[in-house]
């Protein structure tokens, strides 16, 4: 399989890590809103070994997660991607579709759009049988963009081991998206299973 460059959407382009990624990067992560349903703010440090980490994945395996690009005037957006969850995890072995973008850019459907290019890489051209996204039972607005994609809650909740017991962020949700239910076209359907109060704008 050649190695992807990128994927484009209509209006972003999906692309490996830059230099010029670092500063915006580092900002979104020290962004309490951004990373509010997170432990906490990642320094600049972190944020570099990061970019680190997903732009080796992208040069030795041509997947991970890819920075996003706004194609009508370049400007950084913030991340999305595939990936290999590093802890263990109940549901593992999986690929899991994460996304962060910062806060200027919210409530365009952008998260949504980049989604759906990296799924569809996922499916098309690694012909992956599943992908997964979790996140924090308290943050509605990432299991929005998932239900948005397509993904069903798998009612699967569990407990991540990264956080201490009795967190308020150790509980989570996991969703799931099989391969048949993203060939069917069900991915850009409003879900009937949301969990109650979670916003769908």
């Amino acid at each position: 399989m050649p190695t992807p460059t990128e994927l484009l959407t209509p209006r972003l382009r999906l692309r490996p890590w830059q230099a010029t990624d670092h500063e915006p990067f580092a900002q979104l992560n020290a962004d309490p809103e951004v990373m509010r349903f997170f432990p906490g703010t990642q320094s600049r440090e972190q944020s570099g070994h990061s970019i680190a980490l997903w732009s080796a994945e992208l040069a030795t395996r041509g997947w991970s997660n890819w920075a996003v690009e706004r194609r009508a005037d370049g400007a950084f957006l913030g991340f999305t991607g595939l990936s290999v969850p590093r802890r263990a995890l109940p549901f593992m072995p999986c690929v899991e579709l994460g996304y962060r973008l910062a806060r200027a850019h919210w409530g365009q459907g952008y998260a949504t759009e980049a989604g759906r290019a990296a799924l569809a890489f996922g499916f098309e051209q690694l012909g992956l049988d599943e992908v997964v996204s979790f996140t924090a039972r308290l943050n509605l607005p990432s299991q929005a963009v998932m239900r948005r994609l397509g993904l069903v809650d798998a009612h699967e909740d569990f407990e991540h081991p990264a956080l201490p017991e009795g967190h308020p962020l150790r509980p989570h949700v996991l969703y799931r998206l099989p391969r048949a239910r993203w060939a069917a076209g069900l991915d850009a359907r409003p879900q009937a299973t949301a969990r109650p109060g979670a916003p769908e704008a």
